[in-house]
């Protein structure tokens, strides 16, 4: 698929941070994603070992999770471990991985943040702005962010707020299991983002799309 690309990869920590908050005034948050248009999901993953990565995006069909297209990329590690610029490590061969896609999936869920974030723009996010598609950041941990006791029950969601500004929700996609912290990428809100995440979930802790993104990468390892 054609991607909209923003800048080089090759820069320092102190750059990449520059860069972020540049990017972040053109992200789109409060966008809600008509979820009744929604056929094709993707989900995107990225696993590092040995300083190599792999990425992969998985598309399937909506609401059943066929799947109808895998591709994968695999390269050098680029960028170094540093909290809050996982998308200088984890786009560039992300974007192989995009560049080699054919279907045209309604929405891509990243296994990584999108406004959720110290400076709003997670993976999720930066990436939304090279695919001008709808993107939704589902992290397992807490980057940043505070929110209210979480009732068990699956489907129980509370804000997360950090610094009075509400930048995604935390949410319980299985009874008893640790929840997910959701948030727009770009072009989407954050009631149909955990809307949509919670309808892709139907058994598992993670969505579906994301399982099997995770899968697909982590055969390369």
């Amino acid at each position: 698929m054609d991607l909209v690309r923003r800048h080089d990869w090759d820069v320092t920590p102190k750059e990449a941070v520059a860069l972020q908050r540049d990017l972040a005034a053109e992200i789109v948050a409060d966008r809600p994603l008509p979820l009744d248009a929604v056929r094709l999901v993707a989900g995107v993953d990225v696993s590092v070992k040995n300083d190599r990565s792999h990425a992969a995006i998985v598309v399937a069909t909506y609401p059943e999770f066929r799947v109808v297209e895998t591709v994968t990329a695999l390269m050098p590690t680029p960028f170094p471990y540093v909290p809050g610029l996982l998308s200088f490590r984890e786009g560039p061969v992300l974007e192989e991985a995009f560049g080699r896609l054919e279907a045209e999936p309604d929405v891509f869920l990243f296994d990584g943040m999108g406004t959720a974030h110290p400076r709003r723009i997670g993976i999720a996010s930066h990436m939304g702005l090279w695919l001008q598609r709808p993107t939704i950041g589902v992290g397992k941990t807490r980057l940043c962010g505070r929110n209210a006791p979480l009732d068990d029950e699956k489907g129980a969601h509370q804000p997360l707020i950090d610094k009075g500004e509400t930048i995604g929700a935390v949410v319980r996609t299985r009874t008893g299991k640790h929840p997910l912290f959701i948030s727009p990428g770009h072009l989407a809100d954050i009631p149909t983002s955990v809307a949509l995440v919670l309808a892709c979930a139907p058994k598992f802790r993670l969505p579906e799309p994301i399982r099997l993104a995770h899968k697909a990468a982590g055969a390369f390892v």
